[in-house]
């Protein structure tokens, strides 16, 4: 008999009867559908369906396919307990296997669970339960996030250091007490009578003091390791934890008969106490570090200003910075920090954008201009309107950024993940086989020897076990992608997953779009010129063009008109206006007849150029569009017009090249013009002409080898994200320039906040050095692992020797990651 199954799904997107029978007939198109009804006041559908066939993906896929949407919630919940990366991704599998649960990302280094769900199949309620079956505790953060993450994280650090200090307080002792027996330092009543002169016996009391010392260290202090396994275990899957305890409790319950009596022996408390606190030391370090690798986030959430000072109903009141609405009337005084999104309306001022966008000059705003929450208030009193609040601020924005590519999985880490899946069974195989080795195949032991053959094999095995460290591979990735992530952030330089943070530093072709890039993309007056045979002066053609302009929506005819009007020029109403496409503008301008146009409308018109003929040669040489302006039909003058190049990107493209890397430019433009823009700014290859559509065509031939057996090249593409969305998705980076208000529209994977170029090269430089802390990270958690697991199995690793080795692999691991929050870039 079929099992039968109910669902009930959030449909977006929907708007009449229409859309209702649309879904519907989709829905029960879907082979084992018994009945399914949707209901467009509530907007939503309820499906009753065979699970042998069906899943809640097909449902999803159907409706997508329909052309509506299913509304899903996201869940952010810091998640405790997590020893290594085998328990991250443990926790994955479960919340992955729930119902109505489409994604689960748990990352080690952040501690974090971000769980895309939809909301009528699970509650996060159930996501929480699920989390505490898996041996796991969950905490929301919602709006309040660096708060009840701060706590969480100060409150695991003092747990840690508490048990961390108990462990010490019983160690230290248990230790020194061990050493003093073995090399004969303790008083003599300690030892017993037929004691011979060597390695002398303790009294039956001795042994049972070790005991009550290590008795509170194994299962007071390592009491969250035996947990760990145990739930570790419960779920199919082995972690750290697993091996921490099967080798502290090897020594531990070895000692046990000896010290009954019923074995004589050597016992190894020490062994076992030393174990779980050197480990409690490095996992105290280790959070201690890892805290400061979100340090980024946490500064970026301290820059929210806390109230804001607002006009409602002509009152002036002071409120919290939650209860700011959208239309809000906004008071900045100098000095204060802006605090959400907004537009202008009274003021002039300069506004300190640094903290945001890297950009050091203050940037000046008069009414009209946009400012950005989060940003510093210098000179004057602004008055603005709230555009903006809460999750929809460029702030908010960019910390969610930050946070989303944290969070995500570099392809890098794909190889520890693989190895780290694996690595404690293997390890387990690898102490079993050590113990069978030494215990029916080790060399013969000395006549005189204080252990026997099981003790040393015992030994060797729980070496192998405490040495085995799977944190380090865990970490090697994450924490690097965290502190480069930040670091970028920082310098205005936002990468939306740590695919583009790893893929930006490989990157051997950049090419960067030419307007609003490489140039302003406001086309400004660069040149007039005057005919030999007109008797009008500058000004005047100025004028007379800016005259019939006005009525012209075209670029270059608004910078004729911009340009007048910043020389003060009054301008006349054109009479009998005409534009004609491709070629220019003609009007009746006070009395006179003024054509404005390129050299296709003169020669139509048979209007001789003569001695301006050179000149528009020589202008368009320099990167200039040159128009023509005739006034009664006689040639008058030239207007040029350019589009300034950017300050700085001459500069960038230098700070390119000295990092080897090859330089493109890809325009619209005619090839002179291209080409002389190319040799004011240094690029290496010019690719003029090229439609907006064929931009990314042109970024796949780059990218594809020239000659057999030559590696393909990884290019990044650098635009404004405007008319260039197709080439920055074609290239293997695409970066977008922008400001900090249009966070959100960059599709790119990579966003520059502020419009300077010298942030590409800022980029790729902060990319090759995470991926290089990556690699040194990586090489050094596969070595340690290589290299102090077979020693530890040949019998060269006291256990306390390995298990402070492994406590600090781990924490190198962090700490190295911690070192790229000093890199310049």
């Amino acid at each position: 008999m079929a099992d039968t199954k109910q669902l009930t799904i959030p449909i977006t997107g929907m708007t009449c009867a229409n859309c209702v029978a649309t879904v519907e007939r989709n829905l029960k198109k879907l082979d084992g559908v018994q009945f399914a009804v949707v209901n467009l006041s509530s907007e939503r559908a309820t499906v009753d369906f065979d699970s042998a066939k069906l899943a809640l993906a097909d449902f999803i896929a159907r409706v997508q396919r329909a052309g509506y949407g299913v509304a899903t919630g996201e869940a952010d919940l810091i998640i405790k307990r997590l020893s290594d990366d085998n328990d991250a991704r443990r926790l994955e599998k479960a919340l992955a296997k729930l119902e109505g649960v489409l994604d689960a990302q748990v990352t080690l280094a952040t501690e974090k669970a971000r769980i895309k769900y939809v909301p009528t199949i699970v509650t996060q309620a159930e996501l929480r339960r699920a989390i505490a079956s898996a041996g796991f505790e969950a905490l929301e953060f919602g709006g309040e996030a660096e708060d009840a993450e701060a706590k969480a994280r100060e409150h695991e650090i003092n747990e840690q250091r508490r048990l961390l200090v108990i462990g010490l307080v019983f160690t230290v002792p248990l230790f020194l007490l061990s050493m003093g027996k073995d090399f004969n330092l303790l008083p003599s009543f300690v030892y017993t009578q037929n004691s011979m002169e060597g390695m002398r016996d303790a009294q039956p009391w001795f042994g049972w003091l070790m005991l009550a010392l290590a008795l509170p260290v194994q299962f007071y202090v390592g009491w969250q390791y035996y947990v760990g396994a145990f739930k570790a275990l419960r779920n199919k899957s082995a972690n750290m934890d697993v091996l921490i305890v099967m080798g502290s409790s090897a020594a531990f319950f070895y000692s046990l008969p000896i010290t009954f009596g019923w074995l004589m022996g050597h016992v190894y408390y020490e062994t076992a106490a030393v174990i779980i606190t050197l480990i409690k030391l490095g996992k105290f370090l280790e959070a201690r570090a890892k805290g400061r690798t979100s340090e980024a986030i946490k500064k970026l959430m301290g820059l929210r200003a806390k109230t804001a000072r607002v006009i409602r109903d002509g009152v002036e009141m002071e409120v919290s910075i939650d209860s700011v609405l959208v239309g809000d009337l906004i008071l900045v005084k100098p000095g204060e920090k802006i605090p959400v999104d907004g537009a202008v309306i009274e003021g002039r001022s300069s506004v300190d954008e640094s903290m945001l966008t890297g950009e050091s000059l203050p940037v000046e705003k008069t009414p009209g201009d946009a400012v950005i929450g989060a940003t510093l208030n210098k000179l004057g009193l602004l008055k603005f309107e709230a555009t903006k609040v809460g999750k929809e601020t460029a702030l908010a924005q960019i910390i969610k950024l930050v946070e989303d590519a944290q969070g995500s999985k570099a392809p890098i880490q794909k190889m520890a993940d693989q190895v780290s899946a694996i690595f404690v069974p293997i390890v387990i195989g690898i102490a079993a086989l050590t113990f069978a080795g030494w215990y029916f195949f080790g060399p013969a032991l000395p006549i005189n020897s204080d252990i026997d053959n099981f003790t040393r094999a015992l030994i060797n095995m729980v070496a192998v076990l405490v040495i085995a460290c799977p944190c380090a591979m865990g970490l090697a990735t994450p924490t690097a992608i965290m502190v480069g992530t930040g670091k970028g952030a920082e310098a205005g330089i936002l990468f939306r997953n740590s695919e583009a943070l790893e893929r930006a530093g490989n990157v051997s072709v950049v090419v960067l779009d030419k307007t609003g890039t490489i140039t302003k993309g406001q086309p400004a007056v660069t040149d007039i010129v005057i005919s030999e045979q007109s008797s009008v002066t500058s000004d005047q053609l100025l004028r007379l063009a800016a005259s019939v302009e006005k009525g012209s929506e075209h670029p270059l005819g608004e910078s004729i008109w911009a340009e007048a009007t910043t020389r003060g020029l009054v301008l006349v109403e054109p009479a009998g206006f005409k534009a004609e496409a491709g070629h220019g503008v003609q009007a009746e301008v006070a009395g006179r007849s003024v054509m404005v146009g390129n050299k296709r409308m003169f020669e139509a018109r048979g209007i001789q150029l003569g001695s301006l003929e050179s000149e528009v040669s020589r202008l368009q040489s320099e990167a200039k569009t040159a128009m023509l302006v005739a006034v009664d039909n006689v040639a008058a003058g030239i207007i040029a017009v350019a589009d300034t190049i950017k300050d700085g990107s001459k500069d960038a493209i230098a700070d390119l090249h000295k990092m080897g890397l090859k330089v493109a430019m890809i325009t619209g433009d005619n090839q002179k013009t291209a080409d002389a823009i190319a040799k004011q700014v240094g690029v290496d290859t010019v690719l003029a002409e090229v439609l907006p559509e064929g931009k990314s065509s042109e970024v796949k031939k780059l990218q594809t080898p020239h000659a057999p057996h030559t590696t393909h090249h990884i290019v990044a593409m650098v635009g404004d994200g405007v008319n260039d969305a197709p080439a920055l998705a074609q290239a293997d980076v695409g970066l977008a320039i922008g400001t900090g208000t249009d966070v959100a529209m960059a599709a790119a994977p990579v966003t520059l906040m502020s419009g300077d170029l010298r942030g590409v090269a800022r980029a790729i430089h902060l990319s090759r050095k995470t991926l290089g802390t990556i690699k040194q990270n990586l090489f050094w958690a596969f070595f340690y692992n290589v290299v102090l697991i077979p020693a530890a199995a040949l019998g060269y690793l006291n256990p306390m020797l390995a298990a402070g080795a492994m406590a600090f692999s781990s924490v190198f691991v962090v700490t190295n990651s911690l070192r790229l929050r000093k890199v310049k870039i």
